[in-house]
């Protein structure tokens, strides 16, 4: 299983969106994207359910960020979240410990 590395927290910075408040939110998140990147070789959105992975992360719709966040600032996944979201938090960074213990035992 692979780990997310400072790339992938580079889409986060580049739109001026945060955290969920919740970071476990984010971390299963993010380790879920840097498995599909591992597994599929695209960081496939892992909160959708797909009858074909390989075939949806080719199409790149889902591929985070996904089209709905690039062209609306929408992400259903609560990984970007802006200022005036009810979830959000104040964090833009996260760190490996963080993940790995939100992670722990799934």
């Amino acid at each position: 299983m692979g780990d997310p590395d400072e790339r992938a927290l580079l889409p986060l910075r580049r739109s001026g969106t945060f955290f969920c408040s919740d970071k476990s939110v984010t971390a299963v998140v993010i380790q879920g994207l840097a498995e599909h990147k591992d597994t599929l070789g695209a960081p496939l959105c892992p909160c959708r359910h797909y009858d074909d992975k390989e075939a949806e992360a080719a199409q790149g719709f889902w591929n985070c960020p996904c089209v709905p966040m690039r062209e609306r600032k929408v992400c259903h996944c609560m990984l970007f979240l802006n200022e005036s979201d009810a979830f959000v938090g104040t964090d833009q960074n996260i760190s490996m410990e963080e993940i790995k213990e939100a992670c722990a035992g799934m």
